[in-house]
This record gives C-alpha cells, structure tokens and sequence, in this order.
C-alpha cells in the first residue's frame, strides 16, 4: 500500500523539509511525497493542515500536530498547568525544576499596582531590593510575553519602578509624536524586542535564577550562560519521548550577574543574560549560526559537569510535565489519536548549592510548538536529522503498518535506554474523560 504524504513545513532556506522527506523514505519504503492537503501523512505548517480530513480519517490519516496544546505552548497557561498541578501535588519534582512564577493580566500600565496586588512574594521581593544599598546582591525577576517568541518584550528587573518603566516603554507611540524622533534610535533598540502591552495582555513574572551553570568559551575560556533545547515527540494518546540529542545555546557575550545598568531599558543590555540564537550578535544567516552559539550537548567539547544526572533530570521533568498537563488540563491539552507533535522545551541550568553532592539542576522555561529547527545550523545539521527519523521510525511508520499502533511503537522500542527516542511517559487517553 502507497502511504501519501504531504510535506509543506514553513522553510524558506531549504533547510526542513529535504531533512524530513530522506527521513520518511528511510523508515516508510512505500511513501509518495505529494501536495495533496489531503494525503495521508501531513506533516505541514499548522495553518495548512486539512484537520476536516484528519478527523474524519483517523485510521488512515496522520498530522504532524495536535489542535489544542496551549496548556503548555503559551507561557501563561504552562504556569497555570504547573502551578494547578503542585496545589494537588506539593510534592511533585515540578516545584523543584520550574522557577517561581507568577501570570499576570494587563491591558494598560496605570493599572499595573492593581494586577499585582496578590503576588505577595513578588511585591514583597521588589521591595526589599528597594531598600538595598547600592552594589548590594538583590533579587531579580524577568518579565516575558505569554505570546510572543524570539525574545521578544524579554525584560529584567529587580523594583515596582523597573517594571513600571518597562510597561512605560511597551506603551503605543501617540500619533503626535515627531517622526523626526526615530532617527535618534540606538542601533539596539533597532532589534525591536519591543512589544505593545495592551496587544498581548497575558505576561509571565518569573525569578531569574541567580547561579546558573556558565559554559567556557571554546577559545576564550570566558564564562557564558546557556540554555539547553531539548526536543520530545509526543504521539498519539498518548506516548511521550524524549529524544537523546540535546542542544546548548549560549550568549553572545560572557555572564556578568544583571545590575540596574547592565538591564536598563534604553539599549537592552541583556546580551549576557538571553541565550536566543536569533537575539546573537555575529551569528550569520539563518543556516549557518555561529560555532560558538550553538554546541553539541554530549560532545566532549562542550565542557559541562554530569551530563547523565542533567539528562536524567530532564527525563523525569518531561515525564511529569505531560502528566501534569493530560490529568489537569485537558480543555486546553487535547491529544489525538492520529496526530504527533515535535515540542522544543527549554531548560536553564542551575549551578550545584550546597547539599545537592555537587549536581547541577535543571530549571524548565517554557514549551515550544513548531521549533526553530533552523538555528541548529549546517554543523549540527544531524541532530535534526536523527529527530526526524526517530518520528519516522517511532510514530509515522508503525501507525500505517497498523500492527496495533501501542503494539508497533513498543516492537520498535525494543532497544536499550541510550537510544535516541527514550520513552518517558505514557498513558492511554482514548476512554474518555
């Protein structure tokens, strides 16, 4: 039987879609790559899914994408999914592996002290840094769009008045203003990780992590922080991998600890501080970022402390993050038993405290849908590679072979645990609610 699929990712550059066609043909012999919306496999951008035609076809249809994940792909509604999860279960490794984090709602900044009348700790953190003489340690939060990606509205800050000034900043442009005031723009304030607050209302507050693990320079030896990318396939209703081969994204810059200056709003000043390849000075066109922004997690190169205690952190994190979501929040995390979807989930690392026997510990940002995969570059390129034929191999083979899809993806598991595609969570979802 000929399997149709219909491959129409988003990817200008040529860098995707070639990448998940070798990987189809490797794992599903008898595949025919078509334009049909309508094929049997669409692995396509989300607004060009026929989703009439998959729901109508679950047995011979398959997309690369579930309908509705926003309990973990919008920032706000992961922290509620998190946050709803530890009032039911204080003890879940969640409270130990999400930094504190509060949702706030806001349309316009004179209604700022309002929104925050209820985040105690936040107002009384802002507080105490407040009374802090000048040069003294303080605590420091980050302020981050629910809906916006590529770093965009990104902002620290330790007072109510940094917050207040950031909100100030996010204001629309009256129309009276002089055009003339646009010539006096900085060259950084021209990377417009500006954003317009009454546009996006939702906004997560979340405390920076003050001793994150920092990564060598590879010819400087200087210190820069990091964050991991992580990919996981989750699949049908429901099977949950995590696969092996893990990205280290660094800043351009070496870490200093953030400072009122070093944050100040005018010029951003947060080069050290976010790990966004798109945010980095230096690192070329979209193919081809730069060597020292973006590394191999297990390469000996990559010069970082218990790699198997971080990946196996990351394996229970995951594995409770799904849980957390099919068990509180399936209004708004509804899988699908002809669907998959490839999820980039970042990770800071957080450098060993005393009393942890020297490991280091993972802290999860946020959840991706539809990852830049691009940013992994030419170098890296394999690390793609292997993901797509993982999927091939574990979700998208197995469903057409229709051996019982549960009973084809554990025939295909039959290896040990240093495989690329670890299985971390499943649950059967198909019963109902």
């Amino acid at each position: 039987m000929t399997i149709t699929a219909c491959v129409n990712y988003e990817d200008p550059t040529g860098y995707i879609r070639p990448k998940i066609i070798r990987a189809l043909r490797k794992y599903v012999p008898d595949i025919e790559i078509t334009n049909d919306p309508t094929s049997n496999l669409q692995w396509s951008s989300y607004e060009t899914i026929d989703w009439d035609h998959i729901q109508a076809n679950p047995t011979t249809s398959l997309a690369c994408s579930y309908v509705i994940r926003k309990a973990l792909i919008r920032k706000h509604y992961l922290s509620n999914t998190i946050n709803t999860w530890l009032v039911k279960h204080p003890e879940s490794v969640l409270g130990r592996h999400v930094p504190e984090t509060y949702h706030l709602e806001l349309d316009y900044v004179e209604y700022l002290d309002e929104a925050l009348e209820e985040m105690y700790e936040l107002r009384e953190s802002l507080a105490g840094n407040e009374e802090r003489e000048e040069g003294e340690e303080k605590e420091w939060w980050i302020l981050k769009p629910g809906m916006s990606d590529r770093g965009q509205g990104i902002r620290l800050f330790s007072t109510y008045a940094e917050l207040e000034s950031i909100f100030q900043e996010f204001e629309p442009e009256s129309d009276d203003d002089d055009d003339d005031d646009d010539d006096d723009d900085s060259p950084e304030d021209k990377q417009h990780t500006g954003v317009i607050t009454s546009q996006l209302r939702h906004f997560v507050l979340q405390r920076y992590l003050p001793n994150p693990l920092l990564l060598p320079h590879p010819t400087t030896e200087q210190p820069h922080k990091f964050h991991l990318r992580v990919y996981v396939v989750a699949a049908h209703a429901l099977r949950v991998y995590l696969y092996r081969d893990i990205l280290v994204l660094s800043a351009s810059v070496p870490y200093t600890p953030p400072t009122s200056t070093s944050t100040s709003n005018q010029g951003l000043g947060l080069d050290a501080h976010l790990t966004n390849t798109c945010l980095q000075t230096g690192t070329g066109d979209a193919r081809h970022p730069a060597s020292v922004s973006v590394h191999d997690f297990w390469s000996p190169q990559t010069l970082l402390p218990h790699k198997e205690a971080i990946y196996a952190q990351l394996a229970t994190v995951v594995s409770e993050l799904f849980r957390a979501a099919v068990s509180g929040q399936r209004v708004h995390f509804q899988t699908l038993p002809n669907a998959f979807e490839i999820f980039g989930l970042d990770f800071l690392v957080a450098a060993a405290a005393e009393g942890e026997e020297g490991k280091p510990r993972v802290e999860l940002l946020e959840v991706n849908s539809y990852p830049d995969f691009r940013q992994t570059g030419d170098e890296l390129g394999e690390v793609v590679e292997g993901l797509f034929e993982g999927v091939a191999e574990k979700v998208v083979g197995p469903f057409f072979r229709k051996a019982g899809v549960a009973e084809a993806e554990a025939e295909a598991e039959g290896k040990d645990a240093e495989e690329r595609m670890r299985l971390v969570y499943e649950e059967d979802l198909m019963g109902g609610w």
